[in-house]
């Protein structure tokens, strides 16, 4: 072979080479976009206070998107053994509903408790942030009540 063949065979082959090399990668699809890691073997702290309790508190969390297995747990524990309490775990439909004085139901209801140990599985969050409520109620309303509440959510 002559000397301008060979050049001219390898300045095809790095031609051809070099547009590989900088050949567009195909666009990736929407669905890769949306799935983010989740954050699986993460807790994130909801309540962890001691409070008094006349009428009713509520204390909101949020659960990150996108996560499978949402667990939340914890524990409350009323003053004294007589200083029964009420305790809801609501979503953010039944907030509105219990706020509108409509009927709803709880994801969790405990009535008339002076402690209680939760452990409640969440639904998955998908691809938004999910909002919930701890609510406390004192249902007698005349003497106030301290509560210690200690919850958390594992993912």
């Amino acid at each position: 072979m002559s000397q301008p063949k060979h050049l001219s065979i390898l300045i095809a082959s790095l031609l051809l080479a070099t547009g590989a090399c900088t050949k567009e990668q195909s666009p990736a699809t929407e669905s890769q976009h949306r799935v983010k890691p989740t954050p699986v073997g993460t807790t994130q702290s909801v309540l962890q206070k001691t409070f008094n309790l006349k009428d009713s508190a509520t204390f909101p969390f949020e659960i990150p998107a996108d996560v499978v297995t949402p667990h939340l747990h914890g524990l409350f524990e009323a003053s004294d053994d007589s200083a029964n309490i009420d305790f809801l775990v609501l979503n953010e439909e039944q907030r509105t509903a219990a706020e509108n004085n409509r009927a709803s139901e709880a994801m969790l209801s405990v009535e008339a408790s002076h402690n209680q140990a939760v452990n409640l599985d969440l639904p998955p969050s998908l691809n938004h942030v999910v909002k919930y409520y701890l609510v406390f109620r004192n249902p007698d309303g005349t003497n106030s009540k301290v509560v210690e509440a200690n919850f958390r959510v594992d993912f």
